[in-house]
């Protein structure tokens, strides 16, 4: 496999790479402070369609928008973000939502019907964001503090994992907890998925274990039993993803080099 970005390799840590919802097109984007395109062509050449780079802002995460037209990016200690607008070019700073009281804004989380943005605050706060106003719809508190989240396939419901081991099942529509789970023997919560026949949900945690459950025990269990425990991690699993079809999980961990394995 030849470097996907070849033909532009960053100058410092990158920190995401995603393919675009629609086109044969991938992004990378890192410390270096620049979001980058390439076109996926061949195994020999991926050109470059264009760099955009974000003046003192290294960029913590980038995400493409759910029907591919944006880019947004959240910095590392930034209390803004920027949006790139890629049918005109243009790039748009969030300098500050209104009601979002948070020094550094930087995890966040697409909704898989393109609606909504959720912004991960500190103490345990998610900030609810219009994707079409990138303005605030609404705030909600979780005990202890949240690390990851997950949206369900319809959106409808947020899986947030907290920094203590217990996860928080909300309603979308009515902001409300609908539940809330233990996951078994997580000291320390890390990284989340739902799969997207919504049948599955991997919890991922400091110690490297990543436990799968079925979505109907964490509906309804405040101690579901895993349907199984993945040990092969020895670090931090720090990121878990399952495949379109849900017959594959990713998991991995971004404290030691080749630490991938698919389940």
């Amino acid at each position: 496999c030849p470097p996907a970005n070849q033909e532009r390799f960053a100058n410092g840590k990158l920190v995401t790479v995603q393919f675009h919802p629609s086109a044969q097109v991938v992004m990378t984007a890192g410390h270096d402070r620049s979001v980058s395109l390439f076109q996926v062509k061949n195994l020999s050449l991926n050109p470059k369609i264009q760099s955009i780079y974000l003046e003192s802002f290294p960029i913590y995460k980038a995400r493409f928008s759910v029907d591919g037209e944006q880019v947004i990016a959240t910095g590392t200690h930034h209390s803004m973000f920027f949006v790139y607008d890629m049918i005109a070019g243009s790039i748009i700073p969030i300098p500050k939502v209104r009601g979002v009281e948070e020094k550094f804004l930087r995890n966040f989380e697409l909704s898989p019907d393109g609606s909504f943005m959720l912004l991960t605050g500190t103490s345990g706060y998610l900030h609810l964001l219009s994707m079409k106003t990138k303005e605030l719809i609404s705030t909600v508190k979780v005990n202890g503090r949240c690390t990851a989240s997950a949206f369900t396939p319809d959106s409808s419901k947020i899986y947030s994992y907290s920094k203590e081991g217990e996860v928080f099942i909300l309603d979308v529509r009515s902001r409300k907890c609908l539940h809330k789970f233990e996951d078994e023997g997580s000291l320390e919560g890390k990284c989340i998925a739902v799969s997207k026949n919504n049948q599955y949900v991997a919890c991922g945690s400091s110690s490297g274990v990543v436990n799968l459950y079925t979505t109907d025990a964490c509906l309804k269990e405040n101690h579901p039993k895993p349907v199984k425990a993945i040990m092969n991690l020895v670090t931090s699993a720090t990121c878990v993803t399952f495949n379109p079809t849900t017959e594959i999980l990713a998991v991995a961990s971004r404290d030691t080099d080749e630490a991938v394995k698919l389940v």
